[in-house]
């Protein structure tokens, strides 16, 4: 093992991670171990089981250990060092001007124990830094001096504590700290708390559908060879319901969906971001929100190039919204700022943080008939599709067919039915496309089921794409990218006018075009 050598600065993580760890892994693999100890317990050889089980615990703990003994990390006036692998040793190093955000995460086991999970962004691709685990003294000061760098005011220090400049709680401070001074207790601007009645907009968000569809299909696979269920108690159990009208039954399945999906939704919206708060000061956003496993984000405010309001379909229905922020360095998770919400309170949030709330409310201006048009076209291609396939299958050479378990008026109802669908989902395309032009913003609204408005800071534009595909060029039209070092790096305005296009892009970002306009 290559150990660095503790007097140049290099710090293990906290011995508490050996609790952490191997529980980890046990969590990682318990629902395969599960699938094992019921096919051993079944098998022919059931004395297999008392010597799997055994075997995996001490798996689980020496590869717990590993981490913790092979984990090292340091922290200097330019840059922050670590350094992992026990085969193949890699060392991460970042300067501290090149660090784009400091996220703290406390999952519950963490949370009992006193540690976080410090994930430092660097700006390249959606690569992080994570340092698993510091005490929460630690963590607090790592993100202040990472973020910070600078202390305008240095706190009277406790004799025999921990101060600001004692990372590792070792009492070394001052100038016999390997840390750079952090910054003095700013003022906090609260921008958002969690109100509990938000809870009412989480079943309309199908987010966490799938993850439960999964959770419910991986069950009914291990359940069908659990020892203690009988394949043909469950086959009577079946009968015995079909046996009553299929009215009755169907209605009685969607009830009992309808209210599980209300209670799982609620309940995991509630578990995601109980506690939120958002909060602005010392020139970074922060967010704070988990009742199981806290997190909390923070980003340098001048990384922060604009905001996303999202109303999905169901959202939309009930007055509802999310908001996410447009900034460098970060992941989908952490540009994520408010939940669903009222609409209200989403924008409202979003123009504090631009310091303008008439990008957020401006009226678009739309694209004209032909990019309504296109908007159909494109519509109506599944339709097309259906069709063809509909009239391959009713050829006489086809044997079989939709026809043969189906009537006719069955299968060929489904065209007319996305004809409509295509129309539906084309008008709420046009109607949501759009742009505006403030002083300091470009406003972009797009989406068909989800009604989007992007705003980016015309300050952080660094580059334009225009691209027109064949029938583009037919129509007058083109598709307007605006390229931003901020995630998630364009904004893409679609079937704009080519002229509009161009002069949209030379007003944004005075200058930038004069080569190619020449």
């Amino acid at each position: 093992m290559n150990r660095p050598a503790e007097g140049a600065g290099w710090q293990r993580l906290s011995a508490r991670k050996l609790l952490i760890d191997p529980v980890s892994v046990l969590r990682a693999f318990l629902l395969p171990l599960i699938a094992v100890v019921v096919g051993l317990s079944t098998s022919d050889r059931p004395v297999l089981t008392l010597v799997a089980l055994p075997v995996f615990l001490v798996g689980a703990a020496v590869l717990g250990v590993i981490p913790w003994l092979t984990t090292w990390f340091r922290l200097d006036e330019e840059q922050y060092q670590q350094r992992t692998g026990l085969l193949n040793t890699k060392t991460s190093t970042v300067r501290l001007d090149r660090i784009r955000s400091v996220d703290l995460e406390g999952p519950l086991l963490h949370r009992m124990l006193g540690l976080r999970k410090v994930q430092i962004g660097t700006g390249v691709d959606d690569e992080r830094i994570v340092l698993d685990a510091v005490t929460v003294e630690q963590a607090e000061r790592l993100r202040t001096t990472l973020l910070a760098r600078r202390r305008a005011a240095a706190p009277p220090q406790v004799p025999g504590a921990a101060g600001p400049d004692d990372l590792d709680g070792t009492g070394v401070t001052g100038e016999d700290s390997p840390y750079p001074p952090t910054m003095g207790a700013p003022d906090v601007e609260l921008l958002a708390t969690l109100d509990p009645a938000w809870a009412r907009f989480a079943p309309f968000s199908l987010a966490r559908l799938v993850i439960v569809a999964s959770a419910f299909g991986f069950l009914t696979q291990v359940l069908d060879d659990f020892p203690v269920i009988e394949p043909d108690d469950v086959q009577d159990a079946v009968e015995w319901v079909t046996g009553y009208a299929v009215v009755v039954v169907v209605a009685g399945l969607v009830t009992v969906a309808l209210v599980a999906w209300i209670v799982l939704s609620t309940l995991g919206y509630l578990a995601q971001w109980w506690g939120l708060r958002v909060t602005r000061y010392d020139g970074s956003l922060h967010r704070v929100s988990g009742l199981v496993t806290t997190r909390s984000i923070s980003v340098e405010e001048q990384r922060v190039r604009g905001v996303r309001l999202e109303e999905k379909v169901l959202l939309r229905v009930v007055g509802g919204a999310e908001l996410s922020i447009l900034a460098t360095g970060i992941d989908a998770g952490s540009a994520a700022l408010l939940p669903p919400c009222p609409t209200g309170v989403a924008a409202g949030v979003g123009g504090r943080l631009l310091g303008d709330e008439r990008p957020l409310a401006v009226a678009l201006t739309q694209h004209g008939p032909r990019a309504r048009r296109r908007a159909h076209v494109r519509s109506q291609w599944l339709t097309l599709t259906a069709l063809v396939v509909l009239v391959v299958l009713h050829l006489p050479q086809v044997t079989s067919g939709p026809r043969d378990w189906l009537p006719d008026w069955a299968t060929w109802s489904i065209v007319p039915f996305l004809a409509v669908l295509g129309v539906v989902l084309a008008e709420a395309t046009y109607a949501h496309l759009g742009h505006a032009l403030t002083e300091h913003h470009l406003v972009v609204g797009s989406g068909s089921s989800t009604r989007t408005r992007t705003v980016l800071e015309r300050d952080g534009i660094i580059g334009w794409v225009v691209e027109q595909s064949f029938f583009q060029r037919r129509a007058g039209l083109a598709t307007l990218t605006a390229t931003t070092a901020a995630a998630p790096e364009r904004v893409v305005l679609r079937d704009v006018p080519l002229g509009r296009a161009v002069s949209l892009a030379d007003e944004a970002t005075p200058g930038l075009l004069d080569p190619f306009l020449t």
